[in-house]
């Protein structure tokens, strides 16, 4: 049976902003279907689904889908991003701590 995981993907290192991180992705799992190439030692599939990646607008829309296609899923829920916002003055505060 097909397996996939559903997530949020994360803002890469070189974003700044939030671009393209608030929709869903679904992609396939392909670790039980992975070998070695006895030649060359290379990891190979067995298929081509590990290369397939699914987006979404929304993650009722990705479970909606797999439901549909009958794909066991996993849902990955993303974390929160804490944030400390203060000014930069803040930097050179008598009060700071140091």
């Amino acid at each position: 049976m097909t397996k996939a995981r559903i997530y949020q993907p994360t803002k890469t290192a070189m974003q700044s902003g939030r671009a393209r991180t608030q929709q869903w992705v679904l992609e396939y799992d392909t670790a039980d279907s992975r070998f070695v190439e006895p030649l060359m030692g290379w990891t190979g599939a067995a298929g081509t689904l590990g290369q397939l990646t699914l987006k979404f607008d929304s993650k009722e829309e990705a479970v909606a889908y797999a439901d549909r296609k009958g794909i066991a899923y996993e849902i990955e829920e993303p974390h929160e991003r804490k944030l400390n916002r203060r000014a930069y003055a803040d930097n050179f505060a008598y009060t700071r701590i140091r």
